[in-house]
């Protein structure tokens, strides 16, 4: 599936976390009865992609094995699969899950390395043929917020993000595989993802679709002091949204389906009354 055909207003990319700890909803889906429940239920709220992790990558976080994720991940997707025929994404930086979640039906490899954890991601990715996503980071989940720091966080993101683009396709994936994800709350500063989201053209410029993906991050605490849980953030997820949209973000990648398609549709509708 060619996913850069069907957009016509920004897709939706439900998260469903297969894990103990992901910061928003660790625990709450990770039986493989829940997850799944949980996937059917962002599917029938308008979700036209689901991604699925079995490794949380939240500020602090350890990392998990390959045999662990991959046993959290692909009955899922297995399962997903024999009910659904939308595009699943795996988000893996580890090039073994990425290959046994497109075998099990993923059509996507949302990448938080930008396939530079290892040194087979690249040519993975290309032998697999799917979509990618490349993220931006700085260091590694564990560590990321202990200090970040930036010249020109925009020039910085969008240099690295080109570098990356450039060896996907060096590597073999085609270029309308490829997406790219500004990594907010990933290495950055509440300011670092404000102003990246400000200027979010200067990404989209480089001529690949984005994917925004801010949904009940901690950016939203921190210009709004009251929102203490992820569970608090609904409306600073939706303004997010919004306005990655708006700045020409292809995707958002959210935790709330249904508000968040119903926003964009409302957005939509007012362009187009506008226009």
């Amino acid at each position: 599936m060619d996913l850069q055909s069907l957009v016509k207003r920004p897709l939706v990319m439900g998260i469903v976390n297969v894990t103990p700890d992901s910061f928003s909803d660790g625990g709450r889906h990770d039986t493989r009865e829940a997850a799944l429940a949980h996937a059917m239920r962002l599917i029938a709220e308008g979700a036209d992609v689901l991604d699925v992790g079995g490794e949380s990558t939240r500020p602090g976080s350890e990392p998990v094995g390959e045999d662990e994720e991959i046993a959290r991940t692909l009955p899922l997707i297995a399962a997903i699969r024999a009910r659904w025929d939308g595009m699943i994404s795996i988000d893996t930086m580890k090039p073994g899950v990425a290959r046994a979640a497109v075998a099990a039906g993923a059509g996507m490899w949302n990448d938080v390395t930008g396939l530079s954890h290892a040194p087979d991601s690249l040519t993975t990715a290309a032998e697999l043929g799917c979509s990618v996503v490349l993220m931006h980071m700085k260091g590694e989940p564990k560590t990321m917020q202990d200090d970040p720091r930036y010249d020109d966080v925009v020039a910085e993101v969008v240099a690295h993000l080109a570098v990356r683009a450039e060896a996907a396709m060096a590597a073999g994936v085609a270029r309308d595989r490829i997406w790219l994800d500004p990594g907010v709350g990933f290495a950055k500063t509440t300011a670092h993802n404000l102003t990246l989201t400000a200027r979010l053209e200067a990404l989209v410029d480089l001529g690949f679709p984005v994917l925004y993906a801010a949904s009940r991050k901690r950016t939203i605490q921190g210009v709004d002091a009251t929102a203490v849980e992820a569970s608090d953030r609904l409306g600073g997820s939706l303004a997010l949204a919004l306005e990655g949209a708006r700045r020409g973000a292809k995707m958002v990648r959210v935790h709330d389906v249904r508000e968040t398609v119903q926003a964009l549709k409302l957005q939509a509708a007012v362009a187009n009354a506008g226009a």
